[in-house]
């Protein structure tokens, strides 16, 4: 794999199911949308992903552009309907200084906030966070929730993310991460979710966020290492 960037980031990450229909409509020729049978992740076709990148840097170890970013996007988990293609897709999202990320999908936010306030009391450590998301465009995602706690599980791996407009294009996810499920309707772990409420639209987002979708699982990523490359030729 061919570094381009690298980042430490924080992730929190709510699954749901939208509308079939809706989500083929965003998919390019070819592909369809490859949502999981079984485990936490079981019938989640798109992501809402809020994310708290620092060190953003080059393979050289050197800071991009500000080294920083908050951005929230929709990424997809897709396959080839006749190919070997598997992975995911990022449809959409809005970031606060690098929009070529993902392949250019990304809208220049003109809102871009999130606050996580950390309590711990008894031993009992309850975290609130509030993520705030607008383009010019229109398209808006917001987040607040309030859980407590736990120890988070290690997982990783790499992934690979296809270009929606030409999936020919193809980019290396390579990531360390931690992953706390606060709330999950399939697995159905202890209910640690306090408050929450989300409101997403405008754009591609309103295509996906009709009022119809399910939310299904809740996941704190505390840490997330990621590594973004291409395929070694």
């Amino acid at each position: 794999m061919t570094v381009l960037a690298q980042s430490t980031e924080y992730r929190f990450q709510m699954d749901f199911h939208v509308s079939d229909a809706a989500l083929a409509k965003l998919l390019p020729p070819g592909w369809v949308s490859n949502a999981a049978t079984q485990g936490a992740a079981k019938d989640a076709n798109i992501r809402l992903i809020f994310i708290d990148a620092g060190n953003v840097a080059g393979p050289d170890g050197k800071l991009l552009g500000k080294g920083k970013d908050l951005m929230v996007y929709l990424a997809a988990p897709v396959k080839q309907a006749a190919g070997p293609g598997n992975g995911q897709m990022i449809l959409s999202g809005i970031a606060q200084n690098d929009t070529d990320a993902a392949f250019g999908v990304m809208d220049k936010a003109t809102t871009a906030k999130a606050s996580r306030t950390i309590m711990t009391v008894s031993g009992v450590t309850m975290v609130t966070e509030d993520w705030d998301f607008a383009a010019a465009n229109g398209e808006h995602a917001t987040l607040h929730v309030q859980y407590t706690r736990a120890p988070a599980n290690l997982g990783g791996g790499a992934v690979n993310f296809y270009n929606p407009a030409d999936p020919s294009a193809v980019q290396i996810f390579k990531t360390q991460q931690t992953t706390d499920v606060t709330r999950n309707d399939t697995t159905t772990p202890p209910d640690r979710v306090m408050e929450f409420s989300y409101k997403a639209g405008g754009g591609k987002f309103a295509a996906l966020f009709d009022g119809s979708e399910k939310p299904l699982s809740w996941d704190s990523q505390p840490i997330y290492n990621r590594t973004i490359g291409t395929p070694a030729k």
